[in-house]
């Protein structure tokens, strides 16, 4: 049996939502009023609510959507096909939700030595014709706590 969770994590599912925690302390702390799990009606021909991992109240002035993604380079600094995988459906998800929404694709910062690039670098490289033109994306580096637009 394969384990994919990550080393020295209780859960998967865990690390996710620590890392949509630190997002929310990091939008929050830039003044925005961010609440978790903001459902909005997305689709092509029919509509489905899809719930996004941070975004605005609907009452909120400035209409903001985001969504979270932690995941890292495999061990030996190989691509983590799967991860990105999610990735592409996110930017999917994100060129079907309303216009007059800002799009915020938030990942973690991970470096890669052997390809001496960061995980989101790589991902903007080999897919930024799926990229959404109106998607931010912003990498968070937990070591410092700090946030760059990539």
């Amino acid at each position: 049996m394969n384990n994919f969770q990550r080393v020295g994590s209780i859960s998967n599912a865990h690390i996710g939502r620590d890392f949509e925690e630190a997002a929310h302390v990091y939008f929050t702390a830039q003044g925005y009023q961010i609440i978790k799990d903001v459902a909005l009606p997305i689709g092509l021909e029919r509509k489905k609510n899809h719930r996004f991992d941070l975004g605005t109240p609907s009452y909120a002035e400035g209409k903001i959507i985001i969504e979270c993604k932690s995941h890292r380079w495999t061990s030996g600094d190989n691509v983590p096909s799967a991860k990105l995988t999610v990735w592409n459906e996110a930017m999917y998800y994100f060129h079907l939700a309303p216009a007059d929404y800002l799009k915020i694709f938030f990942i973690l910062r991970d470096y890669s030595n052997k390809r001496n690039e960061t995980l989101g670098e790589y991902y903007i490289r080999t897919y930024g014709h799926l990229i959404p033109s109106d998607v931010e994306i912003l990498e968070y580096d937990e070591d410092h706590q700090t946030v760059r637009v990539l």
